[in-house]
């Protein structure tokens, strides 16, 4: 007696992410990501990463919407370069958290591309459509749909997420790069920070933070072409004997220069008494 074979519907791919992006969406209330519906026409709604590589003046704009956010929000008028260092930090961190969401929450890894992702300059809200580029295990349901990547074992995994980020966020580091005044090792340090702690963040929202501090690890385990270092970890016991995981930015995010005495905690600025002292606030 014949099989029947079961055939995937097109748009399977972009329908079974757009729901891994909505969990992960509905789990971080900092993530202001809007989830388009697979296919729709977002063209007209914000700017890409496509659209800053290569247009000036989108890059420009780019730099002044994050220029008068801080100002309103600050009262603080930033150098230029630390406008686009903003910006872009902001950037990374929410396009690493959605290709790392997935991937720590269901170990599937999806590749964004440039024009899939879009932001509001006005109010600051990316808007993501989702394509149809995934990776996954070969024990994961997702296997079966078509033109689904497949890898043998985690770390084939790992390797698959640190270039999706990687391939996504070359092209703009090298446009912005002037702007911000850096150059590429610094560049790459933020990236590899936003990485590791939108992971860390993510944990921590599920209070799974040790296990979000591996996770990160096993991803970053040291430096890694092109990120120029590891995720570096080291704990920090309170009074209370209870240890706390921190790690020093390779890379600034800059807003020492807008609020000097409320530096990150984990920014080389910032010693271990005043995280302490933080952790114990």
């Amino acid at each position: 007696m014949p099989v029947a074979l079961t055939i995937p519907p097109p748009g399977a791919v972009a329908r079974t992410l757009r729901h891994d992006f909505t969990r992960l969406t509905g789990l971080c209330d900092v993530l202001t990501v809007r989830i388009a519906a697979p296919g729709a026409q977002e063209s007209g709604a914000g700017v890409s990463a496509a659209d800053l590589v290569k247009d000036e003046a989108v890059l420009d704009a780019f730099v002044a919407a994050e220029a008068n956010r801080i100002h309103d929000r600050h009262g603080a008028v930033p150098r230029r370069d630390v406008a686009a260092s903003r910006a872009l930090h902001d950037y990374a961190w929410s396009v690493a958290l959605l290709m790392s969401g997935p991937w720590y929450l269901a170990r599937r890894v999806p590749r964004i591309r440039p024009e899939d992702l879009r932001l509001d300059l006005a109010t600051a809200e990316f808007t993501l459509t989702p394509g149809s580029d995934l990776a996954c295990l070969a024990d994961d349901p997702a296997a079966t749909l078509p033109g689904v990547l497949t890898f043998p074992h985690e770390e084939a995994l790992r390797a698959e997420l640190r270039a999706a980020v990687a391939d996504h966020m070359g092209p703009l580091l090298d446009a912005i790069g002037p702007v911000t005044r850096r150059r590429s090792r610094a560049l790459w340090g933020m990236v590899a920070d936003d990485l590791v702690s939108g992971i860390w963040y993510l944990g921590r929202t599920l209070g799974r933070e040790d296990d979000a501090v591996r996770a990160a690890t096993g991803l970053l385990p040291k430096s890694v072409a092109p990120y120029p270092g590891g995720a570096d970890f080291r704990h920090l016991t309170t009074a209370d004997g209870h240890r706390h995981p921190t790690r020093t930015r390779a890379g600034c995010c800059m807003y020492y220069t807008i609020r000097p005495a409320e530096a990150c905690s984990t920014c080389p600025r910032t010693c271990d008494r005043e995280r302490l002292r933080r952790l114990q606030d």
